[in-house]
């Protein structure tokens, strides 16, 4: 529920728009899909034997600083517990206000209320208890879920579609090397429409049977989001067309309003509404698990590796991932450091199927009781593609990719601050501490 709602936000009510003005072929646009579920499960399935060795609050933190050393896995968790996922909880909760704007007239400073309020609402859920966020989680994605089934029904089922509308099926054979080139550009909006499928290992120490539950959820989630997003796009499709997909600017209303009226396009805002607020309940209970294992290794201030005494929840870390989002979302500046630092996620993850390779070698004793299916190819498949990202990301932006390097590396400072304050002697404390 945890990765499976946070996956699915806001993108499949938007993405396949994007994707069909760059493939103008039914079979690349469910290909393209395809092809990305494929590449976020070779990283699931690598990633996944981490978090069953290591099922430890803050998750890539762990790894990659069991793996590759302290200042690493401090790297990891300044750029997306400090940065990445406080701007992304403020993105989607300012995303949330405004669809609230289709039923209640909002102002500019209406939108940043209601936003604020949904964090804050969001942050006090977790700090109340895990049970509290989870039940949360899991109404909102079995509701999002509900949604998605029934525009995905409505395409194939109502009045409206046709299999006419498929067409084109294939690409024009002119199109050759212009399709490759649309092909990667429409890969990296898919491959940000998967992410989210590493946020359960955020939570490994609160799992239980961690060593059996975690590659489970860390998988089974990859393979849920490949066919719904396949399904939703190929019922947009055939309501729609390719050529009125591309031009949508809500695809999902757009096929709606065919296939169930006026009552469409508010049924569509309603699934968003749930959709962005149940990714956001995601990130809110996981992510903050990232500052609270930085603080418990000493790299950031004490007090913010608390664990409640009453509800055993990291409450002083949800509160200050509460006051970061509230700030970004008051002063609009989460936009930016989101463009800046992103293409970092995919450069980290490379990191960590590397870290399955480098563990198997440095520490046979650490115990697996997962190992990744089709080791090494696995791993080595994966990086190379997220090299291939990272640096496609670079060449087309690098003015945002510099920037955003120099943000993580701003890190560095602080990480040398701890260090120093705690002598230099920095010792890892397991989740039982």
């Amino acid at each position: 529920m945890i990765n499976v709602g946070t996956i699915i936000a806001s993108a499949i009510f938007i993405v396949p728009a994007e994707i069909a003005l760059q493939l103008h072929a039914t079979s690349l646009t469910v290909a393209v899909w395809v092809v990305g579920g494929i590449v976020s499960l070779l990283g699931a399935l690598s990633i996944a034997e981490l978090a069953a060795a290591m099922p430890e609050a803050g998750g890539a933190f762990v790894y990659l600083r069991e793996a590759y050393g302290p200042v690493w896995g401090w790297l990891y968790g300044w750029a997306n517990g400090v940065v990445v996922n406080p701007a992304s909880i403020a993105a989607i909760a300012v995303g949330f206000a405004g669809y609230v704007g289709h039923f209640v007239t909002l102002s500019g400073a209406g939108v940043k209320t209601v936003a604020v309020v949904s964090i804050l609402l969001l942050t006090a859920l977790n700090v109340l208890g895990v049970k509290a966020g989870a039940i949360t989680q899991n109404v909102l994605t079995l509701m999002k879920l509900a949604v998605v089934a029934a525009l995905i029904l409505a395409g194939f089922l109502l009045a409206g579609g046709s299999v006419a509308n498929l067409q084109p099926i294939w690409p024009a054979p002119e199109g050759g090397r212009h399709l490759v080139g649309a092909f990667g550009v429409a890969m990296v909006a898919v491959l940000w429409a998967y992410d989210g499928w590493i946020e359960t290992t955020y939570v490994g120490s609160e799992v239980k049977h961690p060593e059996r539950n975690l590659p489970r959820s860390i998988i089974a989630s990859a393979l849920i989001c490949m066919a719904l997003y396949v399904l939703v796009t190929l019922s947009y499709t055939y309501v729609l067309g390719p050529d009125r997909v591309a031009v949508a600017t809500l695809v999902a209303s757009d096929a709606a309003g065919v296939t169930l009226g006026a009552l469409g396009a508010g049924f569509v805002v309603v699934g968003i509404l749930v959709s962005t607020l149940g990714a956001n309940n995601g990130i809110v209970l996981t992510a903050a698990r990232i500052p609270y294992a930085m603080a418990r290794d000493g790299l950031l201030f004490r007090f913010i590796g608390a664990v409640h005494p009453r509800w055993l929840t990291p409450a002083n870390s949800l509160l200050v991932q509460a006051g970061i989002s509230i700030a970004l979302t008051i002063t609009g500046q989460y936009d930016r450091l989101y463009t800046y630092v992103v293409f970092a996620q995919f450069l980290a993850y490379a990191l960590m199927c590397g870290a399955v390779i480098r563990l198997r070698r440095r520490r046979a004793d650490l115990p697996r009781p997962y190992r990744a299916w089709g080791y090494p190819f696995t791993p080595l498949l994966f990086i190379g593609f997220a090299v291939w990202l990272v640096f496609n990301t670079i060449r087309e932006d690098p003015l945002d990719s510099a920037v955003g390097a120099g943000l993580i590396l701003l890190g560095l400072p602080v990480y040398w601050y701890f260090k120093n304050r705690r002598g230099g002697d920095i010792r890892p404390q397991t989740s039982e501490g």
